[in-house]
C-alpha cells in the first residue's frame, strides 16, 4: 500500500492530538496563574489527569463501538464533538475558573478516548500487515508532532497575544482535524466484540483474553511504563523548568518541544529500522541507556542548554523504546480481536498515565523537583528486565546475541523443521549449555522440552520454563519403580505429540561424560518411536564443538555449576571484545530421521539405542 494512503488519518490525528495538548498547555500556564503556588502542581496534574480518566473509564464501551459501527465513522462523529467542548473551554477562560477548563480538558479525553482505538485500527485497515510498521511509525511521529506543536504554541501566544486569539485557534485547530476526517478511506473488516463494556470487567477480561497471545501482556505493560515515562517528564518540566531553571513559559514550551522532537525523530528513525533489524531485541539496551541519561539528568547541575542536549537525546532514545513495542501488539493480534486489545492498552496504558499525575504530586510533596530523574531511571532500569523474564522470544535473542559472541556457531538443515508435521527433536547432549544454544537458534519453531520435575520446585526456573511451555515429567531416580515412571514418561511424551505438541527431549538424559553419547538402558527414545503418532516428523540434531568447554564435563567429576559458568561467560565475552579472542567453533546438524527411527525400532530396545547412539557420535 503506498504511504500516501495514510495522509489523510495522520492529519486528522495531528489535529486531535494538538488541539488536546494546546488545551492542556494553556490551562497549565493560565489557570495555575488564578491559584498560589502550593496549589500548581496540583492543578498541572489535574489537567494531566483529566485528559486521560476517560480512557481508564470508556475504552471498553470504545472497543464494542468500534465493533457496531464504521471506525471512519466513529472518528468523524468524534471530531464533530470537539468544537462543542471548546465552547465550554471558552467559558472557562472568560470566567477564569479553574473547574470548568479541567471539565473542558476532561471532555476532550473523553472524545479522544472513544476514537482512539478506531483510528489505531485504521493503520492495518489502511495499510494491511505489511504496512503496520511504517503505519505505526508514522502514527506515533505524527503524535509527537503534534504534542509539539500544541506545547510550542501554546507557550508561544499564552505571553504574546491576547486572550481571544487562543478561542480562536481551539474552534480553528478542532474544525481542521473534522474537515480531513472526511477524507479517510480504508477497507475496513467485520469486527465481533461480545465484551464486557464496564471498565472493570473488561480489564479483567481482555487480560484473560491477552494470556492466549504469549508474552503480549509483558509488551503491554512495558509499553505503558514508556507513557509514565513521558507522562511523568511532560508534567515535570513544567514545574522544574520553571522553579529550578527559572525559565519562562515560552522557554519552558520550547524544552517539551525539543523532546517532543526527539521523540519524534526517534519514532520515525525506529520505523525504518525495525522492518529489516527488529529493535525489539535491544529493549535491554535502550533502557539501560534512559537509566544512564536519567541519572546524568539528576546527578548533575546541568544548564539549560546542557540539559536541553541531554533531554533531546532521551527522547530520542524513548522513542526507539516505544515503536517496536507498539508494533508487536499490530504483529500479534489479528482480526477483530485488536480493536478490544489496543482497548485494553489504552486502560492500562492510561493508568500509569494517571499514575505519573500521583507519582509527581506525592514527589513535590516530600522532595525537589529534580528526583523525578532518579525516579525516572529506576523505572527504565526495571521495566526492560520485566520484559525480559516475561517475554520468550526477547530471552532467546539476548542469549542468542550473548552466545554468538562466545561460539561460531554454524547450523545447517534448519529448513528440516518446516515440514508442517508435529516435530520430536532429539538431540545428543555434549554440554550444559547446548540447550540454550538450540532454543535461541530455535525459538519461532515453539519447542517443547520435557524436563525433571526437580527444576520446577524454585520459583524462577518454574517461571522460565512456563515461559517454554515445558513439559514436566517424573524424577526417574526418585524411587525405585524405574519401569513404571519410564512408562510414563513414554505415555507423557506420546500424548503431547497427539496434542500436536512439537517434543523436545535428550534421549541419553544427560550431557556426555567422555564426549561420546550413551544412552545405554534408557526407554524413552525406543519406545516413543515404536509408538509414534502419526503426521509426526522425528528431528536428530548432532552438536560438535561443545565437548572440552567449560561447559561439558572435560576433567570434570561434577556437572559444571550454571551461575557460575554465566558469570565466567560473561568475562569471555568482554575479554572477546576488547582482545578479540578467537570464538569456539561449533557446527549444528538438523536431520530428518524419521523412516531411521521406526526401522530401528523394529528391534529390540538394545538394539535401537545403539543404532541412534552411531547415529550422534558419527563424526563431522
Amino acid at each position: 500500500m503506498p504511504k500516501s494512503n495514510f495522509t489523510y488519518l495522520y492529519i486528522t490525528n495531528f489535529w486531535g492530538v494538538m488541539n488536546d495538548n494546546f488545551l492542556k498547555t494553556v490551562a497549565c500556564f493560565i489557570a495555575i496563574s488564578w491559584v498560589d503556588i502550593q496549589w500548581q502542581s496540583l492543578i498541572v496534574s489535574a489537567a494531566a489527569g483529566s485528559l486521560v480518566l476517560p480512557y481508564l473509564i470508556f475504552s471498553p464501551l470504545a472497543a464494542r463501538m468500534t465493533s457496531i459501527w464504521s471506525k471512519k465513522r466513529i472518528v468523524i462523529y468524534c471530531k464533530i464533538a470537539e468544537p462543542l467542548i471548546m465552547v465550554i473551554a471558552v467559558i472557562g477562560y472568560m470566567y477564569q475558573s479553574v473547574w470548568i477548563v479541567i471539565l473542558s480538558i476532561l471532555l476532550m479525553g473523553l472524545q479522544s478516548a472513544i476514537y482512539s482505538p478506531a483510528k489505531y485500527s485504521l493503520i492495518r485497515d489502511i495499510g494491511g500487515n505489511e504496512g503496520i510498521s511504517t503505519g505505526m511509525g508514522g502514527m506515533e511521529a505524527i503524535s509527537f508532532m503534534a504534542m509539539l506543536a500544541g506545547m510550542v504554541t501554546a507557550s508561544f501566544l499564552v505571553d504574546m497575544i491576547p486572550i481571544s486569539t487562543i478561542y480562536i485557534c481551539l474552534f480553528a485547530f478542532s474544525i481542521l482535524g473534522l474537515i480531513f476526517s472526511f477524507g479517510i478511506k480504508a477497507e475496513e473488516t467485520p469486527e465481533n466484540n461480545i465484551y464486557p463494556i464496564e471498565p472493570i470487567s473488561f480489564i479483567r477480561t481482555i487480560h484473560k483474553k491477552a494470556l492466549e497471545y504469549k508474552g503480549l501482556n509483558s509488551i503491554i505493560y512495558t509499553l505503558s511504563v514508556f507513557w509514565w515515562i513521558a507522562a511523568s517528564l511532560q508534567i515535570g518540566l513544567l514545574i522544574y523548568c520553571k522553579q529550578c531553571l527559572n525559565l519562562n513559559s515560552f522557554d519552558t514550551g520550547l524544552m517539551l518541544s525539543l523532546a517532543a522532537v526527539g521523540i519524534t525523530i526517534g519514532c520515525v528513525s525506529a520505523g525504518y529500522i525495525n522492518k529489516k533489524h527488529p529493535l525489539l531485541w535491544r529493549i535491554p539496551l535502550l533502557g539501560l541507556a534512559l537509566t544512564i541519561l536519567f541519572i546524568v539528568m539528576f546527578a548533575c547541575n546541568l544548564k539549560p542548554i546542557p540539559f536541553t542536549i541531554v533531554l533531546f537525546i532521551t527522547a530520542f532514545t524513548a522513542g526507539l523504546f516505544k515503536l517496536p513495542l507498539d508494533t508487536e501488539i499490530q504483529k500479534r493480534v489479528q482480526g477483530s480481536t485488536l480493536n478490544v486489545i489496543l482497548a485494553y492498552f489504552n486502560q492500562v496504558s492510561f493508568i500509569f498515565i494517571l499514575l505519573a499525575s500521583v507519582t509527581f504530586s506525592l514527589l513535590c510533596m516530600f522532595l525537589s523537583p529534580k528526583h523525578l530523574f532518579l525516579m525516572l531511571a529506576i523505572i527504565s532500569f526495571c521495566a526492560p528486565i520485566y520484559l525480559m523474564i516475561n517475554y520468550k522470544s526477547l530471552i532467546c535473542h539476548i542469549f542468542r546475541d550473548l552466545l554468538h559472541l562466545r561460539y561460531d556457531i554454524k547450523i545447517s538443515g534448519i529448513e528440516n523443521l518446516q515440514t508442517g508435521n508435529t516435530l520430536l527433536v532429539m538431540p545428543n547432549h555434549q554440554a550444559v549449555v547446548d540447550p540454550m544454544i538450540l532454543f535461541a537458534e530455535l525459538y519461532d519453531y515453539q519447542l517443547r522440552p520435557m524436563v525433571d520435575e526437580a527444576y520446577f520446585k524454585t520459583a524462577l526456573t518454574r517461571h522460565v520454563l512456563g515461559l517454554f511451555d515445558s513439559i514436566e515429567v517424573p524424577d526417574l531416580g526418585k524411587n525405585r519403580k524405574g519401569v513404571e515412571q519410564a512408562k510414563q514418561l513414554t505415555n507423557i511424551a506420546l500424548d503431547s505429540l497427539k496434542r500436536n505438541w512439537n517434543v523436545f527431549f535428550y534421549p541419553s538424559g544427560h550431557i556426555t561424560l567422555d564426549g561420546v553419547e550413551h544412552i545405554g538402558n534408557r526407554h524413552l527414545a525406543y519406545e516413543t518411536c515404536k509408538e509414534l503418532p502419526e503426521n509426526t516428523t522425528v528431528i536428530g540434531i548432532r552438536t560438535y564443538g561443545l565437548w572440552g568447554s567449560m561447559w561439558s564435563k572435560y576433567s570434570k567429576k561434577k556437572t559444571p555449576n550454571l551461575a557460575i559458568n554465566l558469570v565466567k561467560s560473561i568475562g569471555f565475552i568482554i575479554s572477546g571484545i576488547v582482545f578479540v579472542i578467537k570464538r569456539r567453533p561449533v557446527t549444528i546438524k538438523i536431520e530428518i530421521i524419521t523412516d531411521k527411527v521406526m526401522e530401528w525400532a523394529k528391534g529390540d530396545k538394545r538394539s535401537f539405542n545403539t543404532q541412534l547412539e552411531n547415529y550422534y557420535n558419527t563424526p563431522i
